[in-house]
């Protein structure tokens, strides 16, 4: 649906001003769209460059995914299918839509079962409305449209703890013993994610010639969230686990099949679900990569490691999103009152 479309008649040239674009009443062939008396009551001006696109919608969208990284292509492009197929079950177009699609399309996220017959996650809730966003943002940034319809749309919250299953240290060192005794595949793979904290996506696609040294320190340069690069320091256990699973490749991906093709996310899942059954964690069936970010981070603040520092290890933008493995921060004995009291403590408080 995404690929890129033909080069359209106009496109190259300068867009129209915000001023000179031209109000749209349809496109051909589009049903009406009625949801409340609101919506239509004001067409959405769209740009003539657009319009020459067979697909409108589907042509800004390719441009649109163009600027993201591959793994949140992947994932936009899912969310934005699904989007455009629920406005075009209401009988409206995607670039005609309005706050009252938003809306709905936001309560038929919330609200929908699912196959498991629970809604989707709060935070899968969010994702998907901030693709559509997005998307709508470029739109508007491109001068394609003059407003977002989902401007106004609320969006939940996320728990203040992280749902995903961690492990605590006993199972993540029965978990290390059995990724070893499988094999230096494993044995590499969960060391980092242990070690290291990584999004599993961050690890598959590192390469054996992005290994290098920094003032003692073997590093290994990564690609963040977002298309951010950055270097994350080897714990000397994880540069051995890897560098004897290379056995002296300097280049390609680092984790590959036995045809030597880059390991993928699927393949990686079902490497961690089998090594935590075998590793006999009760929880073995819900374990996933991220249980293991997750358990990285829970460990590194149990530990005493400062907030902003496991923030970083773990590449999170916001602090809060990293308050959110930090188990014990309800704990009372840590409450800010006991440190002020002392500093400022006096021989009459004695």
């Amino acid at each position: 649906m995404y690929s890129p479309a033909e080069p359209a008649a106009g496109h190259g040239e300068e867009a129209p001003a915000a001023g000179e674009l031209e109000p749209v009443v349809g496109v051909e062939g589009a049903e009406p769209a009625v949801v409340s008396p609101l919506v239509g009551a004001r067409p959405m001006r769209v740009s003539a460059e657009v319009l020459h696109a067979d697909d409108p919608a589907a042509a800004l969208a390719a441009r649109f995914l163009l600027r993201h990284p591959k793994g949140t292509r992947r994932v936009y492009a899912t969310d934005l299918t699904e989007w455009f197929t629920f406005c075009r079950a209401l009988g409206a177009q995607p670039l005609h839509a309005k706050l009252d699609h938003a809306d709905a399309y936001a309560l038929h996220l919330k609200e929908t079962p699912q196959p498991s017959g629970r809604p989707l996650a709060p935070s899968t809730v969010q994702r998907k409305l901030s693709a559509a966003s997005s998307f709508y943002r470029y739109a508007v940034e491109t001068r394609i449209l003059t407003e977002s319809p989902f401007l106004g749309v609320a969006r939940p919250k996320p728990p203040k703890d992280s749902p995903t299953i961690g492990l605590d240290k006993a199972e993540m060192r029965r978990l290390r013993a059995a990724a070893i005794a499988d094999g230096p595949r494993s044995a590499a793979l969960i060391q980092l994610l242990l070690a290291n904290g990584l999004r599993i996506t961050e690890a598959l696609a590192a390469d054996a010639d992005q290994l290098s040294w920094d003032r003692g320190h073997r590093t290994l340069q990564l690609t963040r969230k977002g298309g951010l690069i950055t270097r994350a320091p080897l714990a000397p256990p994880t540069a051995r686990a890897i560098e004897h699973y290379l056995a002296g490749r300097t280049t390609g991906p680092i984790f590959i099949t036995t045809s030597g093709r880059r390991l993928d996310r699927h393949a990686a899942y079902r490497i961690i679900g089998r090594l935590a059954r075998q590793a006999e964690i009760p929880a073995a069936d819900a374990i996933s990569p991220h249980s293991l970010r997750h358990s990285f981070a829970t460990a590194a603040l149990d530990a005493g490691v400062e907030l902003r520092d496991v923030q970083d290890a773990l590449g999170h933008a916001d602090p809060r999103t990293t308050r959110r493995y930090d188990r014990s921060r309800h704990n009372l004995d840590r409450h800010a009152t006991y440190t002020v009291t002392a500093l400022l403590a006096d021989n009459q408080d004695v």
